[in-house]
C-alpha cells in the first residue's frame, strides 16, 4: 500500500472541507452583517419619519387651535404627538440600534419635546423669530442624526 498517496487524499480531503468550512463561516457573518446593517436602517427611517409626523401633526393642532382657550391648545397638541407613534419608535431605536447612536436618537427627540412644549403653550408664537429658532434647532439636528446615521450604515459591523 502507497502511504504518500493515502496521506496525499486525506490532507486534500482535509483542506477541501476546512476551506469550506471557513468559506461558509466567511458568508454567514458577511449575511448578518448586511441583515443587521438593513435592520438599522429600517430602525433610523423609521425613527426619523416618526418624529417627522409629530412635528407636523403639533404644528397643525397648533395652527388649528390657536384661537381656542389654552387648555384646548395643550390638550390637542399632546394627543397630536402622543398618536404619532415617535415614543414608541424611540424606544424601540434605543434598544436596537448600536449604543453610539443612542445620543444621537436622543437629541432629536429632546429637540421635539422642546417644541411640544412651544406648541402646547402657544408661546413663542409661530409666527415669530423666537419659534424659529426652536425649529431651526430641531432641523440642525435631525440633519446632524441623518449624518450620524449614514456614517453608521456605512460603518462595517
Amino acid at each position: 500500500m502507497d502511504w504518500m498517496t493515502l496521506t496525499g487524499t486525506g490532507l486534500g480531503a482535509l483542506v477541501g472541507v476546512g476551506s469550506t468550512l471557513l468559506a461558509d463561516r466567511v458568508r454567514r457573518r458577511r449575511d448578518l452583517a448586511e441583515r443587521t446593517r438593513q435592520e438599522r436602517k429600517e430602525i433610523y427611517v423609521t425613527c426619523l419619519s416618526k418624529y417627522r409626523q409629530a412635528y407636523e401633526a403639533m404644528h397643525t393642532a397648533a395652527v388649528a387651535h390657536r384661537e381656542r382657550e389654552p387648555a384646548a391648545l395643550d390638550a390637542a397638541v399632546r394627543e397630536a404627538f402622543r398618536a404619532s407613534g415617535c415614543d414608541e419608535v424611540r424606544e424601540s431605536a434605543l434598544i436596537c440600534a448600536p449604543e453610539r447612536m443612542a445620543d444621537v436618537v436622543e437629541a432629536v427627540y429632546t429637540t421635539l419635546r422642546d417644541l411640544l412644549g412651544v406648541f402646547a403653550s402657544g408661546n413663542p408664537a409661530l409666527d415669530t423669530a423666537e419659534f424659529q429658532e426652536y425649529r431651526l434647532k430641531h432641523a440642525q439636528t435631525v440633519w446632524a442624526a441623518r449624518a450620524a446615521m449614514r456614517r453608521d450604515l456605512q460603518r462595517r459591523a
